[in-house]
């Protein structure tokens, strides 16, 4: 099977959920309260559900899951890509770009948009948002920053700027933090919140086996072109895994 037909495939697959969660966060609000409060309203508080907040409304479950699929997706794309280059599957050179492209958009995603209350599109300040009481928003800005972390050091290394196996360590490393940070991870008051840490505990173990498998690959003296061949996989399978249990992540 060509390439771009085994994508096209996978996109077939996964796009629909990012569509019916896009769907579910452009509907409208039926209820007599603004589910997207001013800045200073008391519903702006993330622990104000079941009162009519945004944590566990339609709308935030909506715009929860939407950014988790979309990161899914990103995660799929490059894990595809990674197996490309482990198997010498004749894609475009570019694509060993697409790891810190897509772990680029995710930080973007995270530091951004990951918190509708959170600075900077939020009613919390800056100050508010890193350095405040709540732990789930920080978690996620600082998820954003071990992405951007990898994406940097990754950058650098397929660019030939860096060589030394050494470099591998910020990609092994703060995919290991990441993904130990995630089996602790939870999402406050929510309404599902023993589901949704479970979700986060299972994204947390395939993270660190991602982590494990890169190490394998990059840091074992002497090994062989099969050992390192074979752990590589393990390192894309697992990236594509993380992604694809991203795209079924529901509230």
């Amino acid at each position: 099977m060509k390439w771009w037909a085994s994508l096209l495939f996978i996109l077939l697959l996964i796009i629909p959920p990012l569509v019916d969660a896009s769907e579910t966060l452009a509907q409208p609000h039926t209820g007599h309260q603004d589910v997207f409060p001013q800045p200073g309203d008391a519903a702006d508080h993330r622990g104000d559900h079941p009162g009519g907040g945004w944590e566990g409304s339609a709308e935030g479950i909506a715009y929860s899951e939407f950014n988790h699929r979309f990161a899914g997706l990103c995660d799929v794309l490059f894990g595809l890509a990674e197996l490309g280059l482990v198997t010498r599957y004749p894609w475009a050179l570019w694509t060993r770009f697409v790891l810190p492209g897509a772990l680029g958009i995710i930080s973007i995603l995270l530091l951004v948009w990951s918190d509708h209350d959170a600075w900077p599109i939020g009613s919390l300040s800056f100050a508010e948002t890193f350095f405040g009481q709540d732990i789930e928003i920080i978690q996620h800005k600082f998820f954003g920053f071990l992405a951007a972390g990898i994406a940097w050091s990754e950058t650098l290394r397929r660019i030939g700027k860096v060589r030394h196996p050494a470099w591998a360590a910020p990609l092994i490393l703060l995919t290991m933090i990441g993904g130990l940070l995630l089996m602790v991870h939870s999402h406050g008051d929510h309404p599902t919140s023993e589901k949704i840490q479970l979700h986060h505990t299972l994204l947390g173990i395939v993270g660190v086996a991602a982590a494990f498998s890169k190490a394998m690959a990059s840091w074992m003296p002497g090994a062989s072109d099969h050992f390192v061949k074979r752990w590589e996989m393990a390192w894309a399978g697992s990236v594509i895994l993380f992604g694809l249990l991203l795209l079924v992540y529901s509230e």
